[in-house]
This record gives C-alpha cells, sequence and structure tokens, in this order.
C-alpha cells in the first residue's frame, strides 16, 4: 500500500469508515463444478481457502446459474434479467447494453466498482458496463492475484469498493501440470475410467487448486487493505465445469454452482442453508446490501435475509435455459427444478447434444473422447454413456432428493405424470412470459447424419506428418 494512501486513510476519522457503505469483494471462477471443492465435499481435492471461507462463513447448498454457459451466464449477473430478456441467449452473443445496470447502479450509490480478470463475456459486454477500473488479464494464471494487489496498492479514491475479481480457472486448456496422483483418483461415475480420462481430471483438479491458492491470495490482500472496515467476500462461479453432463447441460452438474458468502459481524460463520437462489438475485441482493431501493422489471430478488439466516427459503422454482454455444454445441434445452423435482425440455431431440471436447478432442480440454471411443467397442456400460450423452430424450423428470446425479428418467413412469405435467405447465408460462422465442441462429446436427465429431473432422485441413 502506498504512502499516500496510507496519510489519506489516516487522515479520515475511523468514524467516517465505520459509516461508509460496505466493501465488497466477489471471486468469480469459470467452469468450477462445486462439486469438486471440499466445502461440497470433495475429500479429495485440495481447496484449503473455500474450506475457511465457508468455515467463516456461508455455504449456498442451492445455488444456481440461469445458464450454463459463460456468457449468457455472466450478462444474467450484471442484468439480474434472465437470457431471454437481457438478449444473451446464445454463448458469445451480447447483451443489450441498457440491461447491463449492476454497475450503474452501484455506482449511483457512490461505490467504485472494479473489475480485473474475466467479469463479462468479452471486452464489447465488459466496455458496456463502464467500470470505473477494468484490466482484462486474459489465461494468466499465477498473475491474478498479482493484478489485485497492485490495483489496491495505488487505489486513493474513498468511496466504498466493489472489486470484481475473475479466474479463468478451470476453464479450458487445463494446466499441463498435474499435481495429484492418477492412481488416486476416484472418477465420478458419469465417466469413462481410462487413463486419459484420469490425466485430464487430474489437470482439472490441479487447476482447481490453483484457483484455490488465487483466491486465498486475494482475500490476503484485501483483507489486509480493509483493514477494520466493513467488507463481504464472495466466492461462485459461473456454471459447472467442461466436463460431459456439465457445462452446457441443465443438469446440476452443468447449472448448480458454489456460493460462499463471508461477512464478518454479520453472517453466522460455518453455517450451510438449503435456500435455492439464483445467480440472477446476486444483483439486487448487492444493491440492497449497499443501501439501495429494490430493482424494477427484473427477474431477480434480493436474498439478503438469507445471508443473516432470517430466511430459510428464498426461490420455490429455479429456471434455467439453454441455447447452444457456436457451431460446436447447438443443443436448446430448457429447465424448471423445485426443491424435490426437476423437469427437463430438450428442444432438439431428434439431433445430437455435442460440444467443443468430443468435437476438437484438444488435449488439456476433450482427448480422452479417443479412448471413450475405444472402450465402447467392447464395454456396454461406456457405449451407453456415449448414446446418452450424444441423443436426449424430448423430456427428462428427475427425483432431485433421490436421485441426486439424476440418472434415472422418470418421465414414462405413470407414477410422475401429473407432477411433470404440473412443472411442463409452469415451464410454458415462464417461457411465455420471458418471450422465449426459441430461436436457433446455428444449424444442428440431426441423428440422422454423421456425429458432430465425423463432420468438423472433414472440415479441419489434415495435419502434416
Amino acid at each position: 500500500m502506498k504512502t499516500t494512501l496510507l496519510l489519506s486513510m489516516a487522515a479520515t476519522p475511523l468514524a467516517a469508515f465505520a459509516q461508509q457503505k460496505p466493501n465488497i469483494v466477489i471471486y468469480i471462477a469459470d467452469d468450477h463444478g462445486c462439486l469438486q471443492s471440499e466445502p461440497y465435499g470433495d475429500t479429495f481435492v485440495r481447496t484449503p481457502n473455500m474450506a475457511r471461507l465457508a468455515k467463516e462463513g456461508m455455504t449456498f447448498d442451492q445455488a444456481f446459474v440461469a445458464s450454463p454457459a459463460s456468457g449468457p451466464s455472466r450478462a444474467a449477473l450484471l442484468s439480474g434479467l434472465m437470457p431471454a430478456r437481457n438478449g444473451a441467449e446464445a454463448n458469445h452473443t451480447t447483451p443489450r447494453a441498457n440491461t447491463q445496470i449492476l454497475v450503474k447502479r452501484l455506482q449511483d450509490l457512490g461505490y467504485e466498482v472494479a473489475a480485473i480478470g474475466k467479469i463479462a463475456h468479452g471486452k464489447e459486454q465488459a466496455d458496456m458496463n463502464h467500470f470505473d477500473y477494468l484490466e482484462i488479464t486474459g489465461n494468466i494464471r499465477e498473475k491474478l492475484a498479482g493484478t489485485v494487489k497492485a490495483y489496491l496498492d495505488k487505489r486513493t479514491s474513498q468511496k466504498p469498493l466493489c472489486l470484481l475479481v475473475g479466474d479463468r480457472r478451470p476453464h479450458v486448456s487445463w494446466i499441463e501440470q498435474n499435481i495429484y496422483d492418477t492412481s488416486r483418483i476416484i472418477l465420478p461415475d458419469y465417466l469413462i475410467d481410462t487413463p486419459e480420462t484420469r490425466e485430464h481430471w487430474g489437470r482439472y483438479l490441479t487447476d482447481i487448486t490453483g484457483l484455490d491458492e488465487s483466491i486465498g491470495q486475494v482475500d490476503k490482500y484485501t483483507e489486509e487493505y480493509f483493514g477494520n472496515r466493513d467488507y463481504l467476500f464472495i466466492y461462485t462461479a459461473d456454471h459447472g465445469a467442461q466436463w460431459p453432463f456439465g457445462k452446457w447441460n441443465l443438469y446440476d452438474k452443468g447449472m448448480r454452482t458454489a456460493m460462499l458468502v463471508r461477512w464478518k459481524g454479520k453472517i453466522e460463520p460455518g453455517i450451510r442453508t438449503a435456500a435455492m437462489v439464483s445467480w440472477i438475485d446476486l444483483m439486487p441482493t448487492l444493491i440492497d446490501i449497499a443501501g439501495g431501493k429494490p430493482v424494477e422489471n427484473i427477474d431477480g430478488k434480493s436474498f439478503q435475509e438469507v445471508l443473516f439466516n432470517k430466511d430459510k427459503k428464498h426461490r420455490e422454482i429455479i429456471y434455467t435455459t439453454h441455447t447452444n454455444d457456436g457451431n460446436m454445441n447447438v443443443y436448446p434445452m430448457r429447465a424448471v427444478r423445485t426443491e424435490k423435482y426437476k423437469y427437463i425440455r430438450n428442444l432438439l431431440p431428434d439431433c445430437y447434444h455435442s460440444n467443443h471436447s468430443d468435437i476438437h478432442r484438444k488435449d488439456g480440454a476433450g482427448a480422452y473422447w479417443d479412448s471413450w471411443d475405444e472402450a465402447a467397442l467392447t464395454d456396454k456400460k461406456a457405449a451407453e454413456k456415449i448414446r446418452h450423452y450424444y441423443q436426449r430424450p424430448a423430456e427428462e423428470f428427475y427425483d432431485i432428493v433421490n436421485d441426486p446425479d439424476e440418472k434415472h428418467n422418470l418421465a414414462g413412469n405413470p407414477a410422475y405424470k401429473e407432477e411433470m405435467q404440473r412443472m411442463s405447465a409452469l415451464l410454458d408460462k415462464w417461457m411465455s412470459d420471458q418471450g422465449d422465442t426459441q430461436r436457433l441462429t446455428k444449424k444442428p446436427y440431426p441423428l440422422s447424419g454423421p456425429t458432430p465429431h465425423e463432420c468438423n473432422q472433414k472440415k479441419e485441413p489434415k495435419k502434416k506428418k
């Protein structure tokens, strides 16, 4: 911290700081499946800083994103609006600028809002938010915390601060180094156990541990900077991991996210909440915390009372939506979830589900897919996992309480017909209210043709030997 800042702070009465609005730090990961962390039950991966945040604050067991792809998810965070209403329905599409109001609202309440790393999706979306300070660091894992420290060291403003820190880990390509013993790895059972899968899973976990180290460094720097001043620290991620059935999917592995919130003196340490919240709720919650009036005409609603442990519930229903990610993933789906059930509607069940991983099969991303195809030649279970990945029925219905891994589709079970019809009707009404046109701008891959991987192999030039 520079001398000029120290002098400025010393000249300001401590009572003035006590009367200031709380400072806010939000650390956002990219593609982190929450189950791969200590607070959410993984005893293998090392995430001591996430564990410490959970011990010192509140862990949300049922936090969900608006959409399991970076662009729509982040546009929803910054607007409090679902994708159909903010304009960013598909990944790598741009929201309408007039919807991105979180930053402006905080600035109107007297805040300086700084963004370091990946917060909005791409520079165009970042620029339309008009952050007071913006530094997009790119995919530089080791320098993120140092960039945060450099910003804090030179900061002279006495305004309350909202600092948004965006880490691109554990987004692919995963780090080449692997700190984990692949022979000891216990893979989730929705994956196919091959040496290549284990190697890539170890690299994915390595990136998570690196992410966790950076969280600890940023937490240390911000704690030193704020000192005794009031501030809260939030850790969350934009959606699940880039593994089959995670990112780009409306299973909980794609739409459920970590959310750890510490606010010393305000949030009781070491507690968990089952309150269902959505990323669209973060925007009005931050405005509420900052002392602003409720934001009108948005989809989100403040969960500040949940933080104070006054409300045990927040939402009865969670809606999620996914459209496509360029030409790699053209598989639109919608879902409605309650505490007990989930209904998923796949809009193109006669087409292949796919993504960058199975199509390009790059090192550090989806290179394990070749070993999956080989395993499926002799292993019926492996073949069935691949079939389920590529092909989905028009409707899926799950008892989340008794089947949290969403293995058993109850859509054809007459015992659940009435409940499924009720949730289908809820989804119809919500889509109508949202103005969801189900519009596609990219061409899907019909099941009657070759797989997306085979299609793109024909397009890509052969590598020279």
